[in-house]
């Protein structure tokens, strides 16, 4: 193994020295710069064999180095090899400053400017320049000209999204967002995120794992009026007809002749999430750059009647497949028959398989048992599944791609006894589940403002966790969709109607347990407020699936909890007994009984 990555190393190099350069930096991303990057631009991965979701390789005239986080520091222990890589750490050592301190003034680093964005370019070249080192970008990456057995990109057809699941046409939608490229003051804006583009034109694809969309990106003018640049052997019968007046499709390939003929023209785009090399091409050839937020963004999270309606109505089903599972398991515990965490995920996802609306997995399953739920991104796939354990807690969070809607959910379940200790540290997350889920909140509040609701109590008694606690989530589209967010330091982007955001307060002890109690929930107007001077919000629960009672500790909570768990419950048996029988609404009936 170590084998094929010294030699893929010294092919790097030997571009290196042709072209002059120091270095190559090395990202663990594509061009298209989204969450999920499909097999054929995992180029980290050929450079290195590390197959975690964030990391960076450098790699020098006479050593390497691979830069990762927290996550995946004993990961990339067994699949980097020492010898090759020194490991650094992503977070502590800022990559620049790393190679400003490692190279003498006068070295050039080259870099794919398609890999990385317009923000990380202008930063990395500035703190470089001072150490008068040379940001260069490179014609050809060197992977590329390398890459021998290289997957083929997938061929799948472009789907077309139906007009009444999307509520509108991408006609209607082109023109409202191309008015909000003309209120930026700008005429054309660059659509780089996968999802924004397909959003807009009511298309989905399947070219990216846990992400139903289509390779490319696209120029909208303010009238409205729309180029995709994509492969175009995958446009499917009717697309013309579907997507309406105004779309013109072309060529992946003659993307770069477009942008070198903006001259003049006002380009909006992002300079923190679309990539240097588009920006810069335009910017070269006389567009005038503006910089702003994907104008998508806002319009596409705050979902409108039709697409919430397909999110509740997939949800119920996915209520009932995830309620399946948890029968399922309850029984195998107590006939003591204990399976590993891959099996478990696949038992889970078998439930999910059997609606014929279910595409695939919205990311990949976090099946952890005892201490490897401490791990907060925890992923069983990346070395030997472990067996769950009698008398300990195992945690499952996992979500679906539904044609109508995606779901994302996290149970913490009882496998066998439990101590009260467990107990405490459950009912502490639960307690900051509900006071966010109850939360009531002005017109204007972010969800920076709102995080400490779901901190509250673990903080009384001296505890956090290191994640967000709660991410947007798309219509049949991204999982992790933004801008809006509920975190520490997220952005301030406030929260409006329609929005579906995730609540997930966790807690996690090292080497011991996880708990993760979270559901998704949609913002709405708060009508219940009689006399309200300010145009108030609130959220409703959209996830339908019980949670453990055999881990909650009803002394530490409040009459007004008790009472919201009760009733949580009692809507969870509403809306699944009737699609649910036999033993499994025997099930049911069961653990959703009042505490």
């Amino acid at each position: 193994m170590s084998h094929s990555i010294a030699s893929r190393l010294d092919a790097i190099r030997s571009e290196l020295s042709s072209a002059n350069l120091d270095a190559f930096i090395i990202p663990r991303a594509d061009e298209y710069l989204g969450e999920y990057v499909p097999e054929h631009n995992e180029r980290l991965y050929w450079a290195t064999h590390f197959t975690g979701s964030a990391g960076m390789a450098i790699v020098l005239k006479d050593k390497a180095a691979i830069f990762t986080d927290g996550r995946y520091t004993v990961q990339v222990r067994l699949q980097v090899d020492a010898a090759l890589f020194s490991y650094e750490s992503l977070t502590d050592t800022p990559q620049i400053e790393w190679l400003c301190d490692t190279l003498p003034a006068g070295s050039r680093v080259g870099f794919d400017a398609r890999l990385h964005t317009l923000a990380w370019f202008e930063n990395a070249k500035a703190t470089l320049n001072k150490a008068q080192i040379e940001l260069v970008a490179v014609e050809q990456n060197p992977i590329d000209l390398h890459w021998q057995d290289r997957p083929a990109p997938s061929s799948a057809p472009i789907t077309l999204f139906s007009n009444e699941s999307a509520g509108k046409t991408s006609l209607q939608k082109r023109i409202e967002i191309g008015a909000l490229v003309k209120k930026a003051s700008a005429d054309v804006a660059l659509i780089a995120a996968l999802d924004s583009f397909c959003w807009l034109l009511n298309i989905r694809g399947n070219d990216v794992p846990r992400l139903p969309v289509v390779l490319g990106s696209a120029l909208l003018h303010a009238n409205g009026d729309m180029q995709l640049f994509t492969d175009l052997s995958k446009l499917p019968e009717g697309i013309e007809e579907h997507v309406g007046a105004g779309i013109s499709f072309k060529s992946e390939a003659s993307l770069a002749d477009t942008l070198a003929s903006l001259s003049g023209v006002k380009l909006l785009a992002d300079p923190n999430s679309a990539n240097a090399w588009a920006q810069n091409l335009a910017r070269e050839a006389g567009a005038k750059l503006i910089a702003g937020i994907d104008p998508v963004s806002l319009p596409k999270a705050q979902k409108n009647p039709s697409e919430l309606a397909g999110m509740r109505a997939c949800h119920i089903r996915d209520g009932v497949a995830v309620s399946r599972f948890l029968a399922w398991l309850d029984a195998e515990v107590a006939a003591k028959r204990m399976h590993d965490e891959a099996t478990l995920a696949d038992k889970l996802e078998s439930f999910r398989l059997q609606d014929e609306r279910y595409r695939e997995p919205s990311f990949d399953t976090i099946s952890a048992a005892g201490p490897n739920a401490a791990m907060c991104h925890y992923n069983h796939n990346n070395g030997t599944p472990a067996m769950m354990t009698m008398d300990s807690i195992y945690l499952v969070d996992s979500g679906a791609q539904y044609i109508d809607g995606t779901t994302d959910v996290t149970r913490t379940i009882a496998i066998g006894k439990v101590t009260d200790e467990h107990k405490k540290m459950v009912t502490l997350v639960l307690k900051g589940h509900i006071a966010l889920d109850q939360a009531r909140f002005p017109k204007g509040t972010s969800g920076q403002q709102l995080d400490a609701f779901a901190r509250q109590y673990l903080w009384q008694h001296g505890f956090d966790y290191d994640h967000g606690t709660g991410h947007g989530v798309g219509h049949f589209l991204s999982v992790h969709e933004g801008p809006q967010r509920i975190g520490k330091n997220v952005n301030g982007i406030a929260l409006m109607p329609g929005m579906v955001l995730s609540n997930e307060p966790g807690y996690y002890r090292a080497e011991s347990f996880g708990i993760r109690l979270e559901n998704l929930v949609v913002v709405q107007h708060c009508e219940a407020l009689k006399g309200a001077e300010r145009e108030m919000y609130e959220f409703d629960a959209l996830t339908m699936i019980p949670m453990d009672a055999r881990l909650i500790d009803k002394s530490l909570l409040t009459q007004g909890e008790i009472d919201w768990f009760n009733a949580y419950h009692q809507q969870v048996f509403n809306t699944l007994s009737p699609l649910m029988s036999g033993d499994e609404l025997a099930w049911l009936t069961q653990v959703t009984k009042a505490i």
